[in-house]
């Protein structure tokens, strides 16, 4: 994903009236299922600041010892 697309204006601000929400759901729907989940996913690494280039799961060891009868 190109990192220019996840640069926020934030000195942009709007209020939509709730009888505008019909047309944010035909959008929403005229997108395929791919479309969509690539959208969740750039906001939320938008949300958090995740990269998944640089974060990875750590890794936990442990050791258990066990008692021999």
């Amino acid at each position: 994903m190109n990192k220019d697309l996840l640069r926020i204006d934030r000195k942009v601000f709007s209020v939509v009236l709730m009888s505008e929400i019909e047309k944010d759901l035909t959008y929403w729907l005229s997108k395929t299922p791919e479309e969509r989940i690539e959208a969740v996913e750039f906001l939320r690494q938008l949300i958090f600041g995740y990269d998944p280039a640089t974060e990875r799961l750590q890794r936990v060891f442990e050791t258990a010892e066990f008692k021999t009868s």
